[in-house]
């Protein structure tokens, strides 16, 4: 497919067929946010942001959306799988502040000392309680399972190893935590059309998040995919701009 922008007219050349359409439109819009999505993934722009002070390694529109989860499940308990810098973590647990009510526990197989070090010295650190080792492991989801009580509305978000084989280890781990009406998320199932990007794997085409999901919900039907809605859009896209295809897994029943 080749993209061309002539003032307010993109023209998408594909097979010898031309479409036109004008550049504010949102077909125009998905077109060239997935070719924005590819350039961010080469130049690294999710490596330059952070909040409240750690760095967030994530796409600000996922957080934004991400954040819209928080508020509409109101969870007693958010569980993440991958802490890295601890960012993320610190997010949510500024949310969940604002919000007056719960807290976050971030699994990691391994928290650095300098990461540790930080994460324990933030602002946001009586939320947040760090669980190090392999997330599938018995033992650590026993770590888990001992913070949540019962009764407690849990979100499940997962951001470690991201290969098929591991995020279907933690599907299967993490879902029976998940509340009825709350998700466990899949996240950066991009990988699947960044075959032959930089840093990318060539078995990603299936080797991913999104295709672990998808076979995931195939046989659990106490689960499906569902994009949550948008609690407010006045404009003409109703698609996200995300790094997480089909990762909002609901738990319906």
């Amino acid at each position: 497919m080749k993209l061309v922008v002539e003032g307010d007219i993109v023209k998408v050349i594909e097979g010898g067929e031309v479409r036109e359409m004008g550049v504010g439109s949102a077909e125009a819009f998905e077109i060239i946010s997935k070719l924005w999505l590819r350039s961010g993934w080469d130049a690294k722009y999710v490596y330059g942001f952070s909040w409240l002070g750690r760095p967030v390694i994530q796409l600000p529109d996922d957080m934004i959306r991400i954040q819209e989860v928080v508020y509409a499940v109101k969870p007693d308990v958010i569980v993440e799988t991958g802490v890295a810098h601890g960012g993320s973590l610190v997010f949510y647990a500024s949310l969940l502040k604002a919000m007056e009510k719960g807290r976050v526990i971030g699994v990691d197989v391994e928290i650095r000392p300098h990461n540790r070090q930080a994460i324990e010295a933030h602002e946001m650190f009586p939320l947040i309680s760090l669980v190090e080792g392999d997330s599938v492991a018995p033992e650590i989801l026993g770590q888990v399972q001992d913070q949540i009580a019962p009764g407690e509305t849990v979100l499940v978000l997962l951001d470690s190893c991201h290969t098929k084989e591991h995020v279907l280890k933690e599907l299967d781990a993490y879902s029976p935590l998940v509340t009825p009406g709350s998700y466990i998320v899949a996240m950066d199932g991009i990988m699947k059309d960044l075959v032959g990007a930089p840093r990318s794997n060539t078995d990603w085409d299936w080797n991913n998040p999104s295709d672990a999901a998808l076979e995931w919900v195939e046989a659990h039907d106490d689960f499906i995919i569902e994009e949550p809605a948008f609690p407010f859009n006045e404009g003409d896209v109703k698609s996200r701009v995300t790094y997480w295809p089909n990762a909002f897994i609901k738990r319906v029943k």
